[in-house]
């Protein structure tokens, strides 16, 4: 049986969008797919990364893929009662940064990304930040990333049945059945 239950959960840094994820996600099921797209290129991620492993608990099963976030969820989609993807904002940034993949070949994996959602057999809740909200940034690189990602966050929302964004740890509900807005 197919699901085509997408959740985009949007919130600014530190807003509690992993917690009220992953306490959705524990809703869903008992066998839990977590896909993280953090590296750890530096000491502090590498910190975050090993709290962010020891928070999460229960039945999740971790799958790390920085790059390749549509084959990813091909992959464990139908294996799991519900697949977490944490973070779309670390995964544009390795396409942009590490893999160092130009905007055209950023937008082809977001639709590959696209295509995998609408083809997954079992729930996705995707993890964002909202960027767009703050100034804009001085340097071309920043403004370019900002951009990517507030696109890619835009793609997904359009085709997620629920978008909720957490503000200083309470959800409200964007898009969906518990939306004031429909």
């Amino acid at each position: 049986m197919k699901h085509k239950a997408v959740i985009l959960v949007l919130g600014g840094a530190k807003s509690g969008k992993t917690t009220y994820t992953l306490k959705r996600a524990r809703g869903l099921g008992r066998s839990l797919a977590y896909i993280a797209t953090a590296q750890a290129l530096d000491k502090e991620m590498a910190e975050a990364i090993r709290r962010h492993r020891r928070d999460q608990g229960g039945p999740f099963k971790t799958y790390e893929e920085p790059v390749d976030l549509g084959e990813a969820v091909r992959k464990v989609s139908g294996h799991h009662d519900a697949v977490v993807v944490d973070c779309l904002t670390l995964w544009i940034s390795n396409l942009l940064t590490v893999a160092r993949k130009s905007e055209r070949e950023i937008e082809r994996d977001v639709w590959a990304l696209l295509s995998a959602l609408r083809e997954a057999e079992s729930p996705v809740i995707l993890v964002s930040n909202e960027v767009g909200l703050g100034i804009v940034p001085r340097g071309a690189l920043s403004r370019k990333y900002r951009i990517l990602l507030g696109v890619a966050n835009q793609r997904v929302a359009s085709l997620a049945r629920e978008v909720v964004l957490l503000v200083a740890g309470v959800p409200l509900h964007l898009k969906g059945t518990e939306s004031p807005l429909l």
